[in-house]
């Protein structure tokens, strides 16, 4: 791994146990609960992301002379493209059928989570460019020790993917909705930046869900005890298997998550008579709401809307968060005050033809993600007068 001759070296961990949480953290900061060490341990120890489930952890960790770590780096082998979010499976078909192998590959990133956030970690009062730079470095030596087809920095912040296109990478860019919060004081004071067709709309949707009589309860911290984690976790198996998907989350993630970051869990459940019959799993950021997983015990009239959507400006709004992401997917979240946003990933390929035939799709395809964002800006809820603020 590159290093200085007296200065700095950058080396490879294969558990994030192994660095100190302490010094993980001074790097990663608070404001983005995805790349706190806490986190990402839930997702290794709890098997969820693990050399058997096909995410082997080779996190970097650059330190200084004296053994303090400046920078660290969220990195993994993959052996698939599932979890991710940032969809390659066509570059892998293209390059095994032209006869490539595309796996194993490299990604940099949160397991399973579709969410913007800095990827080259550095400690605040350090020369951050030099240790970004040198994290860098230390990806591309660590694609070459490996021999792996690639590496993928997913969902990094739009400075980060112009720094990394500057070291050759290809930057792809994204959409999904997210809320933003113009210093609101209810939610009627929300309502009243929609146009007046889906103001209405929005009430009908919140009296309809009211309708059912289940109570819904926003619980954080302590207050969110193991019967809810039990029936949330049965939630989400069953909205996985509606999906045809993979569970890639087990129990013990949810049961790590509660202990070690349960102060930035936002965990809105529906009950009927006590019971937990549906629920939504948010992280609390120092600056956002993140939604992430959803599921029910039987479908209500807009419940999910209710509890994804609703609640989760409700909350917001309470707590003056500037915004909620609302996670991957969903133009459904356009009229309900959700509006797309840009997202960033960067990519390193080493054939070079196969590097040239995704830089001409990349262009292609950004320029069909510009189209549709300014498309659905201009066909959001809000009105006229408020499209642009």
């Amino acid at each position: 791994m590159p290093d200085g001759a007296d200065s700095v070296s950058v080396e490879v961990h294969g558990r994030v146990a192994d660095i100190p949480a302490v010094e993980w953290d001074a790097c990663a900061g608070t404001a983005n609960p995805f790349v706190r060490h806490a986190f990402l341990l839930a997702c290794e120890e709890s098997g969820s992301a693990a050399r058997d489930t096909g995410w082997l952890p080779q996190h970097l960790a650059l330190s200084d002379a004296k053994g303090r770590v400046q920078g660290v780096v969220p990195v993994y082998v993959k052996g698939h493209s599932f979890g991710e979010y940032v969809f390659d499976h066509g570059w892998a078909d293209a390059f095994e059928r032209a006869g490539g192998q595309y796996y194993p590959k490299l990604l940099c990133g949160a397991p399973f989570s579709p969410v913007t956030g800095p990827r080259l970690l550095v400690r605040p009062g350090t020369d951050t460019g030099n240790v970004q730079a040198l994290l860098i470095e230390g990806l591309l030596e660590l694609t070459r020790r490996h021999g792996v087809s690639s590496v993928h920095v997913n969902f990094c912040t739009e400075a980060e993917a112009r720094m990394l296109a500057d070291a050759g990478f290809l930057c792809r860019v994204g959409k999904q909705f997210h809320w933003h919060n113009r210093d609101y004081g209810s939610f009627g004071d929300f309502l009243g930046d929609l146009a007046s067709r889906k103001r209405k709309t929005i009430r009908k949707e919140r009296e309809r869900a009211a309708e059912s009589g289940l109570k819904i309860r926003t619980l954080c911290g302590e207050d969110i005890e193991a019967r809810h984690w039990d029936a949330f976790y049965r939630f989400y198996l069953d909205t996985v298997d509606r999906k045809w998907a993979h569970a890639y989350l087990n129990r013990a993630f949810f049961r790590r998550l509660g202990e070690t970051l349960g102060d930035r869990v936002v965990l809105i459940v529906a009950e009927d008579a006590g019971e937990p019959v549906a629920a939504a799993l948010n992280l609390r950021g120092d600056d956002a709401l993140y939604g992430r997983n959803w599921g029910c015990k039987r479908e209500y009239p807009f419940l999910h809307f209710e509890c994804c959507y609703y609640r989760a400006i409700d909350y917001a709004i309470e707590h003056g968060l500037p915004r909620v992401e609302a996670g991957a997917g969903g133009a459904h979240k356009l009229q309900r005050g959700y509006l797309p946003h840009q997202t960033f990933s960067a990519h390193w390929i080493a054939h070079p033809g196969f590097r040239d035939a995704v830089a001409r799709f990349l262009v292609h395809e950004s320029s069909m993600v510009d189209e549709e964002v300014r498309f659905l800006n201009a066909a959001g809820p809000f009105r006229a007068d408020r499209r642009n603020e």
